[in-house]
């Protein structure tokens, strides 16, 4: 299970492929006669190799994808660096009232979820995800401008309604480019751009903090507004350059498009992308018991991410440093989450295994949460148990989401799949932002248990969605192989295809 390649496939006497072989049930994919014959039928360009072509996709997709994200998650959160410079004095903000500001993101975030993966496959993600960028920024810069506790909830709103289609939508877009094996790298690097966000924002906002009063404006405004404009400025860019699905490449030839569509099904089988998604669709792809324990343990690390992203600047605080030693304290975690967050994703991809690296992280992050909830009076060790958090959560939450998306095959599933596991996830988010509460402060024990809770959720279902799998691929091994599916009927089915193999 834990090699880093499959044994080989070896022509059987008469020339033929065996029907299965031993690596598929560790990697996924389809079964190796299917695999066989797509790969072969076409060829890499003559003019390029495998690897050369690799590298062009990633040089096209993944830089516009980490900064999209950096960007969406840097809006969402730096109400959490301008809480630390005066936003709730200056808009009177009392009890709870910043919890629920925080609260008010979460519902259309979650709503739209599904709807916005539906646009970004009609209109492209060129265009869906340009147009939600702007609006964010758009938005980020009124929410510096907001003057009461009204204005600020109704810029939290619809900074959730521009933001819904972010994570899902970049996390399907890369899905439609890279094979399973190829892409927790990718995943992890994207999504690490969450903690880069949170390390930068720590930094910017220690900078910003410095302009207080300039031209009449407290330094939280200051980190809502410049933070807005450089999000509308690459919104604009995106219209003209943001990357789309690869049979709308242009800046790949022919021939270069149909081999990148065929190791793809070779990987994934047909993927429809020519097919609108129907209420069928949806229906079928819910009814899954796989579905629902992507979303479960996604939901259960939800609860500390955010309740790391939202209140770590708040528990810093209370080691008794200043509004900028917060900020600049808050940076270090980030950083050593990106780092073990590409760690975890490079050994994954080269054992071609997900699992174990799900839940070793989500182990380290209840090893965090343990330290703050029985250590009251040693500041060090209270801070190291924050790096394990970060690093923790923010290292299992890409390879959950890739696991996930990846054993997803064709266009409608993962479109619906994806945005279901984000969309129902998410409710986590409205349970984090109310399990650090000011009459909790300064040890925050009701949060931490809240946070345990929900990551021991996460690992049992990891454990279930593994077994699952398991257990399916075992039961496909076994069946009859050549069940005389048309070619159209395997691409709706998608990963139900008898010949697909789950990634464990």
């Amino acid at each position: 299970m834990f090699g880093r390649k499959p044994a080989p496939v070896e022509k059987a006497p008469d020339g033929s492929y065996p029907t299965t072989h031993p690596g598929n049930l560790e990697t996924g994919g389809l079964s190796s006669s299917s695999d066989t014959s797509l790969s072969a039928a076409v060829p890499c360009p003559p003019h390029t190799t495998e690897r050369r072509l690799k590298g062009r996709i990633d040089a096209h997709i993944v830089p516009y994808l980490c900064i999209l994200y950096l960007l969406a998650f840097l809006d969402r959160v730096n109400i959490a660096n301008a809480r630390s410079f005066g936003l709730e004095a200056e808009l009177g903000l009392q009890r709870v009232e910043f919890n629920t500001a925080l609260t008010i993101f979460f519902v259309p975030y979650i709503i739209l979820e599904i709807p916005s993966n539906i646009f970004l496959k009609r209109f492209s993600p060129r265009i869906w995800l340009s147009i939600c960028c702007l609006g964010f920024g758009i938005v980020s810069i009124a929410q510096g401008l907001v003057q009461n506790y009204a204005g600020l909830l109704t810029t939290r709103f619809f900074l959730g309604v521009f933001e819904c289609g972010m994570f899902p939508g970049c996390f399907y877009l890369l899905g439609m480019w890279y094979k399973r094996e190829e892409a927790q790298k990718r995943f992890s690097l994207f999504f690490s751009s969450t903690s880069l966000a949170g390390a930068f924002g720590g930094l910017l906002a220690s900078a910003i903090g410095k302009m207080d009063y300039m031209r009449g404006y407290r330094g939280w405004r200051w980190i809502f507004i410049l933070e807005g404009v450089v999000t509308v400025l690459f919104g604009i860019l995106f219209l003209f350059t943001f990357p789309s699905f690869p049979e709308e490449a242009t800046w790949l030839t022919e021939d270069e498009r149909a081999y990148v569509k065929a190791r793809l099904e070779a990987d994934q089988g047909k993927n429809a992308a020519e097919r609108k998604i129907t209420f069928k669709d949806v229906k079928s792809v819910l009814s899954d018991v796989k579905v629902w324990l992507g979303g479960l343990m996604y939901f259960g690390l939800i609860v500390p991410a955010y309740g790391y992203a939202y209140f770590s600047t708040t528990i810093i605080t209370t080691y008794k440093f200043n509004a900028i030693e917060t900020q600049l304290r808050s940076v270090p975690p980030w950083a050593g989450a990106f780092v073990l967050a590409m760690v975890v994703a490079v050994v994954s991809d080269w054992m071609r295994h997900r699992f174990l690296f799900a839940i070793l992280p989500i182990m380290l992050s209840i090893g965090g949460f343990g330290i703050l909830f029985n250590v009251h009076d040693n500041v060090d060790v209270m801070y190291m148990a924050l790096f394990f958090i970060a690093a923790g959560t923010y290292s299992a939450m890409p390879v959950i989401v890739c696991w996930f998306n990846m054993n997803l095959g064709g266009h409608h599933r993962r479109a619906i799949g994806t945005a279901w596991q984000i969309g129902f996830g998410n409710i986590g988010g409205i349970i984090s932002t109310y399990s650090f509460l000011p009459d909790d402060a300064p040890l925050y024990r009701k949060g931490y248990a809240i946070c345990v809770s929900f990551i021991c959720l996460s690992a049992v279902s990891c454990i279930a969605y593994a077994y699952t799998l398991w257990k399916e691929n075992k039961r496909r091994d076994k069946a009859v192989h050549d069940v005389g599916l048309t070619e159209y009927e395997k691409t709706e089915l998608g990963d139900l295809n008898p010949e697909f193999r789950y990634m464990l």
